[in-house]
C-alpha cells in the first residue's frame, strides 16, 4: 500500500485541449523529470511545440511549478484524491527572437516629448 501512495497519475493538458498521458510518477520525481516527459512526448504535429526544457510551464492548483521542487513538494491537498489522476496545465513559452534579446541588452534611453500649443 506505501507504493502506491508514493506514486501520482498525472495527465498534461495542452492549450488546445489535447491531453498527454495520464502517465504514473514516483512522488519524489522532479518538476524537471515532468517537463523532459513532456518535451519527449509533446506531439509532432502541434506547431509551436517547446525546444527545450525551459520553454516549459507546468501549472498546477493555479501555481507554477518550480523545476528544483519534487512533486511531493508540489501536491495540492484538493487534488489527492486517491486513484485519481491529476491534471497539470501546459504553457510553451514563445522563443524569443534576436530582436529581443538586443532590446534586452540596450540601456534604456530616456524619451521626452514636449508639446507647446
Amino acid at each position: 500500500m506505501a507504493g502506491v501512495q508514493d506514486q501520482l497519475e498525472i495527465k498534461f493538458r495542452l492549450t488546445d485541449g489535447s491531453d498527454i498521458g495520464p502517465k504514473s510518477f514516483p512522488t519524489a520525481a522532479s518538476v524537471a523529470t515532468l517537463k523532459e516527459t513532456v518535451l519527449a512526448q509533446w506531439p509532432k504535429e502541434k506547431e509551436n511545440g517547446p525546444r527545450t526544457v525551459k520553454d516549459v510551464k507546468l501549472i498546477s492548483a493555479g501555481r507554477i511549478l518550480e523545476n528544483t521542487r519534487t512533486i511531493g513538494e508540489c501536491r495540492s491537498p484538493l487534488c489527492d484524491v486517491p486513484g485519481g489522476v491529476t491534471t497539470m496545465h501546459v504553457v510553451v513559452q514563445p522563443p524569443s527572437t534576436e530582436k529581443d534579446k538586443k532590446a534586452a541588452h540596450l540601456p534604456k534611453q530616456n524619451k521626452c516629448v514636449c508639446v507647446i500649443l
